[in-house]
């Protein structure tokens, strides 16, 4: 029987050189009859056992290259053959779909659309020839495009497609529909195929005159194509000396795969290069991201299927990521990647540690995997585990002055990168007898007989512990898990776990001994110097993970073609611990149990802001999938056993009594468990809530028992806190937790009063305390409901304590802060009023305290809220006008004129407050408050104090010559016109104080023309009475006010012609028409004007275009 040797594209198959040994054309035995037109596969009947047969060629036809079932036997019988080309082909539709489509749902994928195709009848003419499948796929005619049939073509050997070829032309990583259609067509109909033997038994079979038919034929038909290709080769072959004719056989595509042939599926690399490069140069925009995450997704899931591609698909992977251009960029600039890009990094590293993890690798794949590693780890551009570049990053760290003794940490440490894990776990092995025992068996057991005693081998129950570094262990877990040994995971990870529980038992010991001293000293310097949480091997969400798929409720209608919406979320059931003595242990409270402990782990915060942000994003993670786990009475017990231990832990837990300083806070964990534990054991879940409420790196200093932080050695920035980049996160997780706590505990006055404690201790942001005084108020008050008296007095509290905290800083929400604890105290009743008011001075400002507290308390919409009848309101504007006349005292600048209208209904008030402000006119008040406030003063019937006011408002103004725009021009001419209008003897008083204080003629001409237009005193003061004589400007007071406007006129005229430039000339000219108008109100006007103008020729007589203009208008 002819060899395989792989299948080239059609137009080369014949120019492809053979390789140096073949398999024979000729047999020197005959055979048996022929295959004649050939059979379709017989149909199998239900339930019936399989023939020995049968059994024999599926082993064979899976495990042995058809080249080595040749070599072994001399004659090989014709229904040998068939059964073996028969079972080569995949049987499982899952390896198609591997090959077809990312992990993720939907229609428009590959395989989806193939089923389609083959259930709709698309799938025909399919032929088998050996280990060559032939078939064609038509897409039906759509609107856009017409009926179009594709020609595919696709070798396999021992049960994994070696090649395949579609006339679509598809360039991508995964098979096309068409593909997939023929596939499964032949996966599902295998009775509907016709069955051939390799090509070469067909040709054995025939004589001379045969064989010279076939090939003419086949040529006549294809003669376009391949009669260049045939007559070389018929050349070649009639020439003695050719290459052709030094090697014995030909070539037969149909014939299978060769000995030393890769048995692997096919995989085209040139496309998950082309792939990887353009999701990379998309920066993780435009769903790039999803897409490598979905890569890593498909080399995890070849993993699964101890597929060898799993390693070949994630070097193609790894190669173009160190050549993305951008890591270069980074180094450069010293900057650090994107959070997206870095936790594609992250996975990278983590796949590269299943790979080598691997427990039935070669030493050689090994040795070559370690030596790529360290290329790519040796690169400069290699990104480094803690996600930035290290000391090379230009940050406040390097600027500031280090010790001897930090640099020479600095310099001992070595630069660990993305791949130093997985070049570590290179040295590791799978050799370990009690290892190898553990995960072989359900039921290795140390006898009872040597239980008594420390071991470290068993725990004091019998049962195998893994006595190992707790990442390193659990990246065992997760490559056993990878690589398709689940039974063998979940025995290691069962064994990790006793491990933990022995670990905290002990660690509960050894605190109980300590614990007087640690309480003493209040702060403890013992913990973990590594989180698990956080950590690059994840090794709590890989024990998890591993625990759970057990349990998983399995969707049976995974592989169906429906429509798919969004993921639904898992199901779990209780799977007993396999191999369990008292079968009360289940792999999902196993699961639950780790989690607990993990997340629990008290652990100092790690460097930098990437390690910070994925210990944060690492728990948001676990707790996600926490919240998945429907809790039942086993899983209480488990929540409730962990919390208690937790609580009891010392220093070895998060929720201990004494923590580090810079321990990593267990809010997130606290909320959590705080909502599970709620229904079931009110007690502890609160106890877990205040415990876990402090943040103590936040705390002024540090105990003496802090003796600093183990992990840094030393501190090498001078600061009063470590450098928590994500602080204000943290903060708002507390915040959280404090507001669960208080929602919870609504109309329980105990509860809220020691939660309201422990946030009062705890939390130290004003917004964040504003933000739960806010959460509080609007739980008091639901719409449906009267609120709630208790609940509502907290949220005043904390009110009243963010009023306190941010009375003398900055915050550019304090005035929706003062508004809303007014409505909060309104809510909360008269007597809450009351307090603020008589309290006002530590909670606000005097300008909030009339402005927005008093005048809200006096309004209209609060008497109706509040119900109050005569003696209350008469006691809250009591103590409105206290409050209004202690801030005017304190800032009369900002508070006199709320005063005034805080008093107007109290005639004592009010003149007490209008007496301030007179005191403070003279020392602290600006023109704009007292003109504000006269015309205040006129507007409610006092026109004798507004004049007052005014007068004093006038002393402070300065009005040059220029300022003819001025805002306090309003202001002047209104007091100037209730002057007037008051009597001839307050003009007098007020035009002395114009003339000195205001400069500008247009200004002091528009004040007299309208003081001549009326007689004065036309306000009706009683008591006096009003000549009705208009006023002459010959006399006083006007005509001091007319010989200060003529001299304004004259002084600007001679201030404006100094910078004049010619495009103001027009303008100048009616500067000095109006300036002719007031002239001309003297006696002696017109002389003085003309005099004015023979001046301005004489001294500006090189304006000569000017003077022209002049001459013109004037003269």
């Amino acid at each position: 029987m002819a060899e395989g040797r792989g299948d080239p594209p059609p137009s080369l198959q014949l120019l492809s050189s053979p390789p140096a040994s073949k398999r024979p054309c000729l047999r020197p035995a005959p055979r048996g009859p022929g295959p004649g037109p050939g059979p379709v596969f017989p149909i199998s009947r239900p339930r019936c056992p399989e023939s020995l047969l049968d059994c024999a060629a599926k082993a064979v036809a899976e495990k042995w290259a058809f080249e080595r079932v040749e070599e072994r036997f001399e004659r090989i019988p014709e229904p040998v053959q068939r059964r073996i080309v028969y079972w080569s082909f995949p049987r499982n539709e899952r390896e198609i779909c591997m090959y077809s489509s990312f992990q993720s749902a939907g229609d428009g994928l590959p395989f989806r659309r193939g089923i389609r195709l083959l259930e709709t009848g698309c799938v025909d003419n399919v032929l088998q020839v050996g280990f060559h499948l032939s078939g064609t796929v038509t897409e039906p005619a759509t609107q856009s495009e017409p009926e179009i049939t594709h020609r595919v073509a696709i070798s396999f050997d021992r049960c994994k497609i070696t090649s395949v070829t579609c006339g679509c032309g598809n360039r991508d990583i995964f098979y096309c529909a068409h593909v997939v259609a023929l596939s499964l067509y032949r996966i599902r109909k295998p009775e509907q195929v016709k069955l051939r033997l390799p090509i070469s038994e067909t040709l054995f079979q025939m004589n001379r005159d045969q064989l010279q038919k076939l090939v003419q034929y086949l040529i006549t038909a294809h003669h376009t194509e391949v009669l260049p290709t045939a007559q070389k080769l018929a050349d070649e072959i009639l020439s003695s000396n050719s290459e052709i004719n030094q090697v014995h056989g030909a070539p037969d595509p149909t014939a299978g795969a060769s000995i030393d042939d890769d048995n692997c599926w096919h995989l085209d690399e040139e496309q998950v290069r082309e792939q990887v490069k353009q999701f990379l140069s998309q920066g993780g925009y435009y769903g790039s991201g999803k897409q490598l995450n979905s890569m890593f997704a498909k080399v995890r899931e070849m993993l699964r299927m101890r597929d060898s591609n799993g390693a070949r698909m994630l070097t193609l992977i790894t190669e173009q990521f160190m050549a993305d251009p951008r890591l270069s960029l980074w180094r450069q600039q010293g900057t650090g990647m994107t959070d997206k890009c870095r936790q594609l990094w992250d996975e990278l590293g983590a796949l590269w540690v299943c790979i080598v993890l691997n427990p039935h690798c070669k030493s050689e794949e090994k040795s070559a995997w370690l030596k790529q590693l360290k290329k790519w780890g040796d690169m400069d551009i290699c990104p480094l585990e803690d996600g930035n570049y290290g000391s090379e990053l230009p940050n406040i760290t390097n600027a500031l002055p280090q010790s001897n003794l930090a640099q020479e940490l600095t310099s001992f440490m070595p630069r660990r990168t993305v791949f130093t894990r997985a070049m570590e776990a290179c040295d590791l092995h799978w050799q370990d007898s009690h290892l190898q025992r553990i995960i072989s068996s359900d039921f290795y057991m140390s006898p009872a007989y040597q239980r008594e005693g420390e071991s470290l081998l068993f725990n004091p129950q019998g049962l195998p512990l893994w006595l190992d570094h707790v990442p390193t262990a659990c990246a065992r877990v997760d490559a056993l898990r990878s690589h398709g040994y689940p039974r063998e995971a979940l025995r290691l990870a069962v064994a990790i776990i006793n491990t933990l529980r022995l670990q905290q038992q002990r660690q509960l010991d050894i605190y109980k001994h300590q614990k007087k001293e640690l309480l003493q000293r209040g702060m403890t310097s013992t913990t973990n110097l590594e989180g698990w949480v956080g950590h690059p091997l994840d090794p709590i969400g890989c024990l998890f993970a591993t625990l759970t798929e057990t349990c998983r409720v399995e969707d049976d209608n995974a592989m169906d073609t429906g429509d798919s919406g969004e993921p639904k979320p898992p199901v779990y059931q209780h799977v007993p611990v396999w191999g369990c003595s008292d079968g009360g242990e289940s792999y999902l409270a196993l699961a639950l149990e780790v989690a607990l402990m993990g997340m629990g782990q008290q652990r100092l915060m790690p460097e930098g802001l990437y390690a910070q942000d994925k210990v944060c994003r690492n728990e948001e993670q676990i707790v996600a999938k926490l919240q998945e786990l429907e809790l039942d009475e086993l899983l209480v017990q488990t929540l409730r056993k962990q919390a208690v231990l937790l609580l009891e832990g010392g220093p070895f837990s998060g929720l201990g009594e004494v923590i580090h300083r810079e321990s990593v806070p267990m809010h997130t964990f606290a909320k959590y468990l705080f909502t599970a534990l709620l229904p079931h054991d009110t007690d502890l879940a609160y106890k877990i809530g205040l415990r876990a409420m402090r943040l103590p790196v936040l705390e002024s200093t540090a105990p003496s028992g802090d003796v600093g932080h183990p992990h840094h050695g030393i501190s090498i920035v001078p600061s009063r806190y470590p450098r928590w980049f994500t602080l204000g996160h943290l903060e708002s997780q507390q915040c959280e937790l404090a507001s669960t706590m208080l929602t919870a505990a609504k109309g329980d006055m105990l509860r809220l009063r020691t939660v309201l404690e422990a946030i009062q201790k705890n939390i130290h942001s004003s917004s964040l305390i504003f933000k739960l005084a806010q959460d509080a108020f609007k739980i008091a008050t639901p719409a449906d409901n009267p609120p709630d008296i208790t609940l509502l007095n907290v949220a005043l509290e904390l009110g009243l304590q963010v009023m306190r905290m941010t009375l003398s800083t900055l915050n550019w929400r304090r005035r929706e802060m003062v508004r809303w604890l007014v409505t909060c105290a309104t809510e909360v009743g008269l007597r809450a009023l009351v307090s603020i008011l008589q309290s006002w001075y530590t909670l606000f400002t005097p300008t909030e305290a009339t402005s927005i507290v008093a005048a809200t308390v006096m309004s209209h919409n609060t008497v109706l809220r509040l119900s109050l009848d005569y003696p209350q309101r008469e006691e809250l504007a009591g103590c409105a006008r206290t409050l209004a006349l202690q801030c005017a005292m304190k800032d009369p600048q900002n508070c006199a004129l709320s005063a005034l209208t805080l008093c107007e209904k109290d005639h004592i008030a009010f003149e007490t407050a209008y007496q301030i402000v007179i005191d403070a006119a003279s020392t602290g008040m600006s023109y704009s408050q007292l003109f504000t406030i006269a015309r205040y003063m006129e507007h409610r019937g006092y026109p004798l104090r507004a004049f007052k006011l005014a007068s004093l408002a006038m002393a402070h103004l300065n009005l040059a010559y220029n300022q003819d725009t001025h805002p306090a021009i309003n202001d002047v001419l209104w007091a100037c016109a209730l002057s007037h209008s008051l009597g001839k003897n307050e003009l007098a008083a007020l035009i002395p104080l114009v003339v000195k204080s205001v400069h500008c003629a247009t200004v002091l001409s528009d004040i007299l023309r309208r003081c001549t237009m009326t007689a004065p005193g036309l306000a009706g003061i009683p008591g006096r009475r009003n000549s009705g004589k208009l006023m002459s400007t010959d006399k006083a007071p006007l005509r001091q006010l007319l010989d200060a406007t003529i001299s304004a006129y004259i002084n600007t005229t001679h201030s404006r012609l100094t910078h004049i430039s010619p495009r103001h000339y027009g303008e100048f000219i009616e500067f000095l028409s109006k300036a002719r108008e007031t002239f001309l109100l003297a006696q002696d006007g017109h002389i003085q004007f003309a005099q004015f103008i023979d001046n301005l020729k004489q001294i500006y007589k090189g304006k000569k275009k000017l003077m022209m203009l002049v001459r013109e208008r004037f003269g």
